[in-house]
């Protein structure tokens, strides 16, 4: 099994799966403790609008996921802060809009029609150098912003109407959380896929929950399960011949149902 990793595929698949992994476990803690888990699936399902038309137009499908994936994020947010329509309704909306355009799109393209698969449950082994680069470069943008704006993070995450009391930058701080989670979802679709994606924003950070209150000490233990089970869902899917994606899902929940088991010995 370990012979994989002289091939140049599968080392960029390591690299990927670790970077992907830091971030999700950021920014899934993040998410997690705003209660943001549904609107990241909305977020989620609205890039594959993007995705259809970028396949339709000839461009880059990712470029036009994080497209549609910055565009839901930031209409949901700001049509449900203004208190013009539900949150789960935007939810729904966005959703099965993003969806219902992605197919649309993809029927239109003339030709042989593209392998969805890939994107709906993911296939890390096809991800190229671009990508890991791009992995790194989010990755590093997403640590130095929790490094720099952890507390009002912190203040925002728990309680938004404390945060307003103590003149937190709200606005620029919600629009620069709102693009690193959009395009955080968008480079997670090609390890986890679109349907699998919202399992590595909650997974790892519901397990990190068990043992840890503290924000902090989440952060750090989300992060660290979410490389370690990605890594050894990787190894398995290349040893068992599985989908990377959902053995990587399936790898988290066996992780979480131990913790589960030992908590409760406890």
């Amino acid at each position: 099994m370990f012979e994989l990793l002289r091939y140049g595929f599968f080392q960029n698949a390591i690299l990927c799966t670790i970077l992907i992994g830091v971030s999700c476990g950021l920014i899934g803690t993040y998410i997690v403790a705003k209660r943001m888990v549904f609107i990241s699936g909305g977020i989620t399902h609205a890039s594959f609008g993007g995705l259809g038309l970028a396949y339709f137009l000839g461009l880059s499908p990712l470029f036009g996921a994080a497209v549609f994936a910055l565009a839901a994020a930031f209409c949901i947010l700001y049509l449900s802060d203004n208190k013009r329509f539900k949150e789960d309704s935007l939810i729904g909306i966005f959703w099965s809009a993003g969806m219902a355009i992605g197919v649309l799109f993809i029927y239109l393209t003339p030709g042989y029609a593209p392998n969805l698969l890939s994107y709906l449950f993911g296939n890390i082994l096809t991800v190229t150098g671009e990508q890991v680069i791009l992995s790194g470069v989010l990755c590093l943008a997403i640590i130095l912003f929790f490094a720099k704006f952890y507390r009002p993070l912190f203040y925002i995450a728990f309680d938004k109407e404390y945060s307003r009391t103590h003149f937190v930058a709200l606005n620029g701080l919600e629009i620069g959380i709102t693009v690193l989670i959009a395009l955080c979802i968008v480079l997670c679709m090609k390890l986890a896929g679109i349907i699998l994606v919202i399992s590595y924003l909650t997974m790892p950070q519901a397990i990190a929950g068990m043992f840890y209150k503290n924000f902090t000490k989440q952060l750090v233990l989300s992060t660290i399960i979410s490389c370690v089970g990605s890594v050894i869902g990787l190894f398995a899917s290349a040893a068992l011949k599985l989908p990377s994606g959902a053995t990587i899902v399936l790898c988290f929940l066996l992780i979480f149902i131990v913790c589960y088991l030992l908590r409760r010995r406890k």
